[in-house]
């Protein structure tokens, strides 16, 4: 088992706070610009502070973020939410790490999957299990079913796309500053 340190909470903490208000903040510029920062952030967490703390934070956050009143309006929808995440940085780290060799395919491939399984997880729980069965009316079925497929594969992607052009250089501050 993991030693948890004052450091190691204190990162999550961080990370699950800063999530939280880019949600609340930024909810107004839409479900493009926001849920790319909230995967973005997702997967910094993964990178940056490590898998363990990325899965509390992945677990949290939607589940805060419904409490706080800016997460999903449906609260079955929070735990396929959670899922989603844990799934996307899980995916993320376990092939991540291991993309050796041509770098950069490697990191597309994780790119690919990592979204692919948080969209699917998504879209097969919200729309073809929770809207069906709580027989969500027509209106309100159509918006969240648009919300939660398509969207989802492309803000996953871009979010996890600008972790790994930006981190690199993330990192290297934080070894030079020893942060």
């Amino acid at each position: 088992m993991k030693h948890v340190s004052i450091s190691s909470i204190t990162r999550t903490a961080v990370f699950l706070a800063i999530l939280l208000v880019v949600q609340a903040v930024f909810k107004v510029l839409g479900q493009y610009v926001l849920g790319s920062i909230v995967n973005f952030i997702l997967i910094s967490s993964t990178i940056l502070i490590g898998i363990y703390e990325s899965i509390v934070i992945a677990i949290l956050s939607p589940f805060l973020a419904f409490l706080l009143g800016f997460g999903p309006a449906i609260p079955q929808i929070v735990p396929i939410v959670m899922l989603a995440n844990l799934s996307y940085v899980f995916v993320w780290y376990l092939l991540y790490g291991r993309s050796k060799g041509n770098r950069v395919i490697g990191i597309m491939i994780t790119l690919a999957v990592s979204a692919t399984v948080k969209f699917l997880i998504l879209w097969l729980g919200v729309v073809k299990i929770i809207i069906p069965l709580l027989h969500v009316q027509k209106p309100q079925a159509t918006v969240v079913a648009a919300a939660f497929s398509y969207p989802q594969l492309i803000t996953a992607t871009i979010g996890g796309l600008t972790a790994v052009i930006i981190l690199p250089t993330i990192k290297r501050i934080m070894i030079n500053d020893r942060v």
